[in-house]
């Protein structure tokens, strides 16, 4: 089990809360299409590779007395054989839309209560001797755990194509939580944090209605998810966050060595930012002209058609349905009918 999914459906949470759902939606626990046991592909694909290129297919073909598409289907098979079924990955978007939806009204309703979320000048004044009040050092420390659980839970996960802007991400995302709160920077912290909560949510409940094959719920909350990531990304943080990052902390502070790198790391999430707008654009664009949310370009469950077999042996199939993303967050890329991701 990812260690991103403590609730998943082998945990208590997942059994009690998790399972029952998705076995009140008709989830079931069926997973991909089993590959016919068979020693010598095994070995093969356990030991050597799990995409045999055009030379070994057709040596296996003699060996095996096999055709080449029916060798490609089985490696396809297998492989997928690998991925979480529908129920499992149901019970890890449950569990992640928990989080996030604590997180995000743990975060507003401390924040509601606090100067500088009305004005943002207040995350400077008498800076750097600032108090650091209990709910404050949980917020921080609760959202360090987190990206921290999805630093190493990339490893045991299904490697995506995004896999290096997603590492990428978390390393980013550690520096900066780390950096803030050594730096008692932790005030406009808690304001790039809920900003960047704040859709993460809808993202994952929408996949949840996609598990569920509640089409147009799912397509309705892609929409608010991407509009609310677009809003809050490419709107409020530059023009709120970042324009008192670099603007209004020069003016009352001055810059100084910190100021330089906590400014460079929120710059760094802001092009990451741009890159999953310009995914969720390009998902958008494909759902007005077929109508409803498009598959991921970066999904990890390959096709069960032949279309894979057409293709000339050797080469990596690229035709692919979809299953659960993570963003991250995330990463941000949702999988399945709405697919984006994080």
């Amino acid at each position: 089990m990812s260690l991103l999914d403590p609730a998943g459906c082998g945990s208590p949470k997942g059994r009690f809360v998790a399972k029952p759902c998705a076995i009140a939606l008709n989830i079931q626990a069926n997973g991909p299409q089993i590959a016919q046991p068979n020693a010598i592909l095994e070995k093969v694909f356990t030991a050597i590779t799990k995409h045999p290129d055009e030379k070994r297919l057709e040596g296996l073909s003699k060996q095996l007395d096999w055709d080449v598409r029916s060798i490609q289907r089985w490696f396809r098979q297998r492989r997928n054989q690998e991925k979480p079924s529908t129920l499992k990955r149901f019970c890890e978007s449950m569990w992640r839309f928990s989080f996030y939806l604590y997180v995000f009204t743990y975060g507003v309703r401390f924040l509601k209560k606090t100067p500088w979320l009305w004005n943002t000048r207040h995350c400077w004044y008498n800076y750097p001797y600032q108090p650091l009040t209990p709910d404050l050092h949980y917020y921080y420390i609760l959202e360090l755990s987190f990206y921290w659980s999805l630093m190493f839970s990339q490893f045991t996960d299904i490697k995506r194509k995004d896999f290096g802007v997603m590492f990428l991400h978390h390393v980013v995302s550690i520096l900066l939580i780390t950096f803030s709160y050594v730096n008692n920077m932790a005030r406009v912290g808690t304001l790039v944090l809920c900003l960047h909560d704040s859709a993460d949510a809808l993202l994952e409940a929408a996949k949840m209605a996609n598990y569920a094959k509640f089409q147009k719920l799912c397509d309705l909350l892609f929409v608010m998810f991407a509009m609310v990531f677009i809003t809050t990304r490419l709107g409020i943080f530059p023009l709120w966050v970042l324009n008192t990052t670099l603007f209004e902390s020069w003016e009352i502070v001055g810059p100084y060595p910190s100021w330089w790198v906590f400014n460079l790391l929120l710059l760094l999430i802001q092009g990451l930012n741009c890159f999953w707008s310009y995914l969720i654009v390009k998902i958008a664009c494909k759902a007005i002209s077929k109508g409803k949310v498009s598959k991921d370009d970066r999904s990890d469950i390959e096709s069960s058609s032949d279309e894979e077999d057409s293709e000339p042996p050797g080469k990596s199939p690229h035709t692919a349905t979809t299953t659960n993303g993570t963003s991250g967050t995330n990463g941000y890329l949702l999988s399945g009918p709405c697919s984006m991701d994080d």
